[in-house]
């Protein structure tokens, strides 16, 4: 039995936390394969929401095995804080989780310049988590990984090092250096406090698979903010596509049985970058209120637009989706009309792909569909969605080439209408 992918297939934010929750309750290992604490799944379990920035979402099921894999960059003490709220509702116990050693750390200064470069003008308008920085670091080969913190012999020479990379672009900033004694204290505690779970995770991962366990690969943020593939250079420093699950997992490609896109039945962006189909005004904060779409990891309002069918196709293509998982389609409800994005026109001349860039100059040819009054948080099946709702998923499933394989009616995890268990779909 290969792994399962669950990636964003829009800007990210687009109900992953969900979707993972829901399928980690038959799965045996759950896998955070890249970004860090910039992350915010969002989960809505019984009524009551729980967010998680680095632990994956399905630490809720107390049977699986979480791990932190290789790809990711770990705020250590953000960590902590999570595994403590773990502990708070009986969900912890060590041996249900795996930190990989080869992880990078976000570490203080990382924040800091995070902060002071967000501040200037033209900023892309980052979480300010570090995470660009951490990764900065990773790419110059003076990063320091999780398996340093173990040791202060090489905490310290790593530390130097990296200390020495950023003094004159922090002075150049204008920011304070930070004392490097405190540092190497505080996260030689730190990782005091997760030494019995840091170890070999991509080890973990592939016994898991090789033992026809069901293994889960869990993404962050979304395919158009992969740095590679993305709308550049608004996107974050890792790669969130499918591909990525399989370095930052550290396993072999031919591992994967299956890949699940989640998107909106609409599209929302946080930060700065091209967003053609962004709505204003009324309608564009209506939807917004209506989706609760702020910011899990900084409260920061969503911008929100219609559903762009250029952009789910590319995610579709360069993820190599299996199948769709639809959100929100509970939020449209209401809406007399609803438009999708079904190409772009630029330059004159009509365009069915995202461009190379001057994404922000392209104007969105929509097509339009008859919205509907009835609500469907109740629906337990596709046929038994309105008509025009039922049609709308169809439309989306046809203008993708892409079956939908999950339809999310609400906000709580027994809101979801499962088309097809992912590990079993061929």
């Amino acid at each position: 039995m290969g792994a399962v992918v669950v990636v964003g297939a829009q800007w990210g934010d687009e109900g992953k936390g969900k979707i993972v929750d829901i399928y980690s309750q038959n799965a045996d290992v759950i896998v955070r394969y890249a970004g860090g604490a910039n992350a915010g799944h969002t989960l809505v379990v019984d009524g009551q929401k729980i967010v998680f920035h680095l632990i994956p979402s399905g630490a809720l099921n107390p049977r699986t095995v979480c791990v932190l894999g290789q790809g990711t960059v770990i705020d250590p003490a953000v960590l902590v804080t999570e595994l403590a709220e773990l502990k708070k509702r009986n969900l912890f116990s060590a041996d249900r989780f795996v930190i990989s050693d080869r992880a990078h750390v976000v570490l203080p200064h990382h924040v800091l310049v995070d902060s002071l470069r967000d501040a200037r003008k033209g900023s892309l308008g980052t979480t300010k988590r570090g995470i660009g920085p951490a990764y900065e670091d990773k790419a110059a080969r003076r990063g320091v990984r999780v398996g340093d913190l173990l040791s202060r012999t090489k905490l310290e020479a790593k530390l130097d090092q990296n200390l020495e990379g950023w003094q004159p672009v922090i002075e150049a900033l204008g920011g304070t250096m930070p004392v490097r004694a405190e540092i190497v204290e505080r996260y030689l505690e730190l990782g005091r406090e997760i030494s019995a779970m840091v170890g070999d995770a991509a080890r973990c991962v592939q016994d898991g698979i090789s033992s026809s366990k069901r293994v889960l690969l869990e993404g962050a943020q979304g395919a158009m903010l992969d740095i590679d593939s993305g709308t550049y250079p608004f996107v974050t420093s890792s790669a969130t596509v499918a591909g990525g699950a399989c370095t930052g997992s550290g396993i072999g490609p031919t591992a994967i049985s299956a890949v699940v896109g989640i998107t909106k039945a609409y599209a929302t962006r946080v930060g700065a970058g091209p967003f053609p189909t962004e709505m204003h005004g009324d309608l564009g904060e209506a939807l917004r209120e209506a989706g609760g779409e702020f910011g899990a990891t900084t409260g920061r309002p969503r911008r929100c637009g219609w559903l762009d069918i250029p952009a789910l196709r590319q995610a579709t293509r360069i993820n190599g989706l299996s199948g769709l998982a639809i959100m929100k389609v509970d939020v449209l409800t209401g809406m007399e009309e609803i438009k999708v994005c079904v190409a772009y026109e630029q330059n004159g001349r009509r365009i069915e792909d995202l461009p190379y860039d001057d994404l922000e100059s392209v104007t969105p040819i929509y097509e339009s569909f008859p919205g509907w009054e009835e609500p469907v948080n109740e629906c337990k099946a596709l046929h038994e969605l309105p008509k025009n709702a039922l049609r709308y998923v169809c439309a989306i499933e046809d203008m993708v080439a892409c079956k939908a394989w999950l339809v999310s009616v609400g906000a709580d995890r027994e809101q979801t209408i499962v088309v097809r268990d992912p590990w079993t779909a061929r």
